[in-house]
């Protein structure tokens, strides 16, 4: 495995179809970042949860997730589980985001997500989004539809650590899902890990990622 550095990394976009998403599946990448690129733009948009607790959670748990970072948050009204319903509204959303910013990466759920909210979210970003690199988090969820990534993001062992953390401190609402715990989260980061020589890691899958190898920094 040969690991990429990126080149200009100054704008984000990060995109959930519910409050929390975004942080399970790229929380550990976005803390990376933002600690080694102070004052990044990061554009996040969550497609339900507005005007409810839920929202209040996000704004706290992304703030934390994004240390000195230029934060710009949006979190609709969308219904929970009904995005096939509310397609339209919710891909005026993302147009008017791509509107609005022309990211270095941008963070989304899987295409292939078994979760129609997510599933459905990813195509639209892809859709709107077609000359940029799109990462694909992986959620754990019943379904048991965790793939085969073909990208990772290594996490320090405190970043990990800090990423479980934060999850538990900010998503109050949460805690009384089976699966939203501790063992869960780092035992899904432990296994990205290995996968790519690092103690933990966040997996993503990439649709479409264009080379260009007279100019590719690799690293160590």
């Amino acid at each position: 495995m040969i690991p990429l550095s990126a080149g200009r990394l100054d704008r984000i976009v990060a995109v959930g179809a519910h409050c929390d998403d975004i942080a399970i599946g790229a929380g550990g990448t976005l803390l990376t970042v933002c600690h080694a690129r102070p004052g990044v733009r990061v554009d996040a948009l969550v497609l339900s949860g507005g005007g409810s607790e839920r929202e209040q959670e996000e704004q706290a748990a992304l703030a934390a997730f994004c240390p000195g970072a230029d934060l710009r948050l949006t979190v609709l009204k969308l219904a929970d589980g009904r995005l096939p319903a509310q397609w339209d509204e919710a891909k005026a959303a993302v147009e008017e985001l791509r509107a609005q910013t022309d990211p270095d990466l941008i963070l989304a759920p899987r295409t292939d997500d078994a979760h129609q909210d997510h599933r459905g979210l990813a195509r639209m970003v892809t859709t709107a989004f077609r000359d940029h690199l799109v990462l694909g988090y992986e959620i754990v969820k019943w379904d048991g539809d965790l793939g085969r990534p073909s990208a990772y993001q290594p996490l320090a062992p405190e970043t990990a650590e800090d990423k479980v953390r934060l999850l538990q401190e900010h998503y109050p609402s949460q805690r009384h899902r089976p699966w939203y715990d501790r063992e869960a989260f780092l035992g899904l980061a432990r296994i990205r890990g290995i996968e790519c020589h690092a103690r933990y890691a966040e997996a993503f899958a990439v649709t479409k990622l264009t080379l260009d190898l007279g100019t590719l920094t690799l690293g160590d």
